[in-house]
């Protein structure tokens, strides 16, 4: 947690304390969400980690001292025989082991392990049982009082209605289990169907859904929607030492009790679990936000207790939101190749979909203004896709005045040039051609794995050869010698040696990675291989006119113009030839038609193969390489940690395959 004042610290914790009970009011009362659940989880956190470091401030409304929303008054209020408690939140590996540590200050030299189990997206709720038959179910409400809601839960046949009898356990006794109700990804895609076929609003989320229907006043409609359960908590003393024993005895005495549980020895086995989960949640067939971790054995829990609503012996472990919330620290301007200057947040650093973000890009001024985005604002961040933190947008209600406006500048903030914003575009440009940094991100564009992919050669070295003035354009690297760099700082005759085999290797690359690393403008990769196949050789390309530019697919315009302008420039043309000179090749990429008319989209990290090299595969089969998921994806390659991809991939029953499954196909 940063430094901040007292003061400063009492204002926002009122102003994140009004928007949490805001969105927990609609979330939990009126069964609304307002936002994803990866923002109120992170601004409760923010709260949380505010009034651990000035605990005075904190008071008995705190939104982290209660448990749950005001109970409805459609059903007769239960009063719970101990507190439905909440759990704190940890989401990173730093907390849990922190978490940990606090465990062994207060019970030194005790030994700690662990019961871990699947935090499901449900409805959390408590059912007793008289003389083996179920008496009463009841929702958490405030974590005191709740609702009855027996007759509903009976409709559930994961329920029992009577307790199973156990060789010397008296079950006759009253005996209470709490659990979760949810409903499963399967099912909501069901009601969901059927509210699309009768023209009626869909369901935004099965917790939401599984929440109303326990809530409706005829039991029929809860039984309509085929609702499941999973029970982990056993109150009542049966004899257990240990959480993972309640598991046994909840499953013994006829509970449906959760498959994905694991006893672990220590902390790191508790990691591993996370981890695996973690890459593997959306192939669940229920929703989940992370894992739940308990002290197992319960003569500790006693001695850890309770300290305000939440019991010290148990955490939940978040799995990394999709989204979060954030402060936008400050907006900085990076220059590009084409001279484009570009806006981005930087941001107080945030853990979201299994990555640390500190950095979005913001796209353009009118992108900033259209999102009401300010210096200061806390705002909400997302991954786009797999891999690109995206900024959502600012929470209004949070702000104190003190924010501050973004204004674009009007000088290039490298070389002090002229700024333009040309006619029809949202980007403002440097227009000195001479630019140092626009020539260096040509350069190491050039370089880069999808252009001529030389290994070795990273920015610091670019850095330095520009900076000693040993080159100046791409074209310069395939004329250097060792001799050339062997005496700069830091570099010496084997580093030397490495660098020149490495760009001497890459003397000949496909023709459209030659049109890639050109770097001209509106040309990535699919449109460089349209090029390359229509024209079949860069000298054709180089007298190409701008209408027969035109006449290719997917080439508008714009780009037409952009393409021709760049053959005519006199300092490219001298690029050009200084590559010929040097001997810098290409060869034609020998294609088949085994993949035509097929698009496949990768994600996650491939172990075989990079991405660049995988999708020129499939182009060299005629297939197209994609980089989102739609209805037109044919098929979906998965590797380690995929992203959000998968998830939409089995929402549109897109052909999900393994990358063996996809070499398999390259083979063929």
């Amino acid at each position: 947690m940063e430094n901040i004042s007292k003061e400063k610290a009492k204002k926002r914790i009122e102003k994140l304390r009004e928007e949490i009970d805001k969105i927990r009011y609609y979330y939990h009362v009126l069964d609304k969400s307002i936002v994803s659940e990866g923002v109120k989880d992170s601004l409760q956190h923010e709260l949380q980690e505010l009034e651990q470091k000035y605990p005075d401030l904190i008071t008995p409304d705190s939104p982290t001292q209660r448990v749950g929303g005001k109970p409805l008054k459609k059903f007769f209020k239960v009063t719970h025989s101990a507190p439905m408690l909440s759990l704190n939140d940890a989401f990173d590996f730093d907390e849990m082991r922190a978490w940990e540590e606090r465990l062994k200050k207060i019970v030194p030299g005790d030994r700690i392990d662990y019961f871990a189990e699947l935090k499901i997206d449900g409805f959390a709720v408590a059912l007793t049982y008289e003389d083996g038959y179920l008496k009463t179910g009841s929702t958490r409400g405030d974590g005191f009082v709740g609702e009855n809601v027996t007759q509903n839960l009976r409709t559930i046949e994961s329920i029992p209605l009577n307790i199973r009898d156990i060789d010397g356990i008296n079950t006759k006794k009253a005996i209470e289990a709490r659990g979760e109700v949810f409903m499963s990804k399967k099912e909501f895609g069901l009601v969901n169907q059927k509210q699309e076929k009768e023209g009626l609003p869909l369901y935004a989320n099965p917790r939401n859904l599984g929440a109303g229907s326990v809530r409706q006043l005829d039991p029929k409609i809860i039984a309509s929607r085929n609702l499941d359960s999973y029970m982990y908590e056993l109150i009542t003393d049966l004899g257990q030492k240990t959480h993972q024993q309640k598991h046994e005895l909840l499953k013994k005495t006829g509970f449906k009790t959760s498959e994905y549980v694991k006893y672990c020895k220590n902390l790191n086995e508790v990691f591993e679990y996370y981890r695996y989960w973690e890459s593997r949640k959306d192939d669940l067939p229920f929703m989940v936000d992370g894992m739940v971790v308990i002290v197992n054995n319960l003569d500790l829990e006693e001695k850890l207790g309770v300290v305000g609503k939440a019991p010290r012996w148990s955490i939940a472990f978040k799995f990394a939101p999709e989204q979060a919330t954030t402060i936008l620290e400050d907006i900085r301007v990076s220059l590009g190749r084409t001279g484009a200057l570009t806006p981005y947040a930087v941001l107080k650093p945030i853990r979201v979909a299994g990555s640390t973000i500190s950095r979005a890009t913001l796209h353009n001024e009118d992108e900033i203004k259209r999102k009401d985005l300010k210096i200061g604002d806390t705002v909400i961040i997302q991954k786009a896709g797999d891999v690109i933190p995206e900024v959502v947008g600012p929470i209004k209600e949070l702000r104190t005045g003190t924010e501050k406006e973004f204004r674009m500048p009007k000088t290039c903030p490298i070389c002090g040039g002229s700024v333009s914003r040309m006619p029809g575009e949202a980007i403002y440009r440097c227009i000195n051609i001479k630019c140092y940094a626009i020539e260096r991100e040509k350069i190491i564009h050039f370089v880069s794995k999808g252009a001529f992919d030389i290994a070795g050669l990273g920015e610091q070295i670019i850095d330095k050869f520009l900076e000693e003035k040993i080159i100046t354009n791409p074209a310069d690297l395939f004329g250097l010698e060792v001799f050339d760099i062997k005496d700069l700082e830091r570099f010496g005759e084997k580093l030397a040696s490495n660098i020149i085999n490495s760009i001497q290797s890459r003397k000949k690359v496909t023709l459209p990675r030659l049109i890639y690393a050109l770097g001209i403008r509106h040309v990535g990769i699919e449109t460089a291989t349209d090029l390359a196949d229509h024209f079949g050789s860069l000298e054709k390309l180089e007298k190409v006119s701008k209408e027969d530019l035109e006449r290719i697919s997917d080439i508008g315009p714009v780009a037409a113009k952009s393409i021709y302008d760049w053959f005519r420039d006199n300092l490219n043309q001298n690029i050009l030839k200084e590559l010929r000179k040097y001997g810098v090749s290409y060869e034609k990429i020998a294609k088949s038609n085994e993949l035509a008319g097929k698009t496949f989209v990768i994600t996650g990290k491939l172990e075989s193969i990079e991405r660049e090299d995988a999708e020129e595969e499939i182009r060299k089969r005629g297939g197209n390489a994609g980089s989102s998921v739609s209805k037109s994806t044919d098929y979906l390659v998965v590797g380690e940690n995929p992203g959000s991809k998968l998830q939409k991939a089995q929402q549109l029953s897109i052909k999900i395959i393994s990358e063996n499954e996809f070499l398999k196909i390259l083979k063929k």
